[in-house]
């Protein structure tokens, strides 16, 4: 009864792995092969002598033992040899020196030999499925995927794709008004894989700009055709987003094919990222124009760029300061991303450019030292320079208290009313 018992559960291991998705049929038989090698070799020291066949299509397998005929008093090594008087129980024409060659039955290696191989076949399936699993979504870094959502998390999320492989989205990489339910699709990009000791993890993001990038390939028929190319991104997820796209065919309009009429082709994408707002604009290699249309929707007077250190000073007339900054300072900081310049914004006051202009240096006696370096610590070492600049910015760069912008300000004005 026993015996039948162990023959039933070698069945039952065979049969779990022949289901096994993802491992295809002479990677199984390999590594079943090598399984039964593995614990022979355990119990045996060696497995050499073993011929072991897998039959795949049956269901089963077949375990032969090759054994040299030696004397019966020879008999040193039961695994490598068989006695005489054995081998002709087998066949009555043996003699020695031959080779015996005989059937094993695995089940009646025990219990423990068959528990054995199957913490063997478990260890190695695990391993292949890791193996399987990196080496699906590895080609898939940088596309679109969509997973279920299984359990969510404070720090992340589970998503089971449709063959059940576990995806994570952190919440660093969820968009800030991302909620979702149990069971339902999620859309993101494959961010990268680790794997941390052949334990891969798949990372998804819906805050890459790669992410915003594949959106608009999907919806915009001239950019998957190439006819459009998106040459830079920048985003504040959620919030805002500015894209550059260019055209080499004079006859397509970039900024139109993108948008769609009434905005067709970008409402999909603006919905999918949460009311995301998303500035499209022609790319140009001018960066001086460049800089201007990253500041869009305000219109920019005159540009001083200092293209060795990556900086441009940009003077607007006052009604344009605060479009060109945007609420909470996401326009600039967007524009800069985008450009890659420290990107500073002045106003244009009339009535002080042929005026001397004087120093911060000079106000030490009424202005505090340590306020003076902290607006020189953001470029600007001139009184006028100051007053050119925003209020906002010089709160927020020079990290100011609100009040003590104002008095500085009111010192400097006084200084050219007199």
């Amino acid at each position: 009864m026993a015996k039948k018992e162990e023959t039933i559960s070698l069945i039952d291991t065979f049969s779990e792995f022949k289901e096994l998705k993802n491992i295809d049929r002479t990677t199984m038989v390999s590594v079943l092969e090598e399984s039964f090698r593995s614990v022979i070799a355990k119990m045996f020291g060696t497995d050499e002598n073993y011929d072991v066949i897998v039959n795949p299509d049956k269901g089963d397998f077949e375990i032969w033992r090759n054994r040299e005929v030696v004397a019966d008093d020879e008999l040193t090594n039961p695994n490598r040899q068989i006695a005489l008087t054995e081998a002709r129980k087998i066949d009555a024409s043996y003699e020695v020196g031959e080779e015996v060659t005989d059937e094993v039955n695995f089940a009646g290696f025990g219990r423990r030999a068959i528990l054995n191989l199957r913490q063997t076949l478990a260890s190695k399936i695990l391993e292949l499925e890791k193996d399987s699993l990196y080496n699906k979504y590895i080609d898939k870094v940088g596309q679109v995927v969509s997973a279920e959502v299984y359990q969510t998390w404070k720090k992340e999320m589970l998503l089971l794709d449709d063959e059940g492989n576990e995806l994570l989205l952190p919440k660093t990489e969820q968009i800030p008004g991302d909620f979702y339910r149990k069971g339902e699709a999620v859309r993101a990009v494959v961010a990268r894989v680790d794997n941390t000791n052949n334990n891969p993890k798949i990372i998804l993001s819906r805050t890459s700009p790669v992410f915003l990038q594949r959106l608009f390939e999907m919806e915009v028929p001239e950019i998957n055709d190439g006819l459009i190319t998106i040459q830079r991104i920048a985003r504040i997820p959620g919030e805002r987003a500015k894209i550059a796209v260019e055209s080499y065919d004079d006859r397509i309009d970039p900024v139109g094919a993108c948008v769609g009429v009434k905005g067709s082709r970008i409402h999909g994408i603006v919905r999918e990222l949460r009311n995301e707002n998303i500035d499209v604009i022609n790319y140009t290699s001018n960066t001086q124009l460049f800089i201007q249309r990253a500041l869009s929707p305000a219109t920019v007077s005159s540009i001083r760029m200092d293209e060795e250190n990556k900086k441009a000073e940009v003077f607007l007339k006052p009604e344009e300061v605060s479009l060109a900054i945007g609420k909470g300072g996401m326009n600039i900081k967007l524009a800069s991303m985008l450009t890659g310049y420290t990107i500073d914004v002045y106003r244009e006051l009339d009535g002080t450019a042929d005026e001397e202009d004087i120093y911060l240096d000079e106000f030490k006696d009424e202005i505090d030292e340590w306020v003076i370096n902290a607006i020189k610590s953001i470029g600007i070492d001139t009184a006028k320079g100051v007053l050119n600049a925003p209020r906002e910015m010089l709160i927020e760069k020079a990290d100011l208290e609100e009040n003590t912008v104002d008095e500085v300000l009111r010192i400097l004005k006084a200084e050219f009313e007199d």
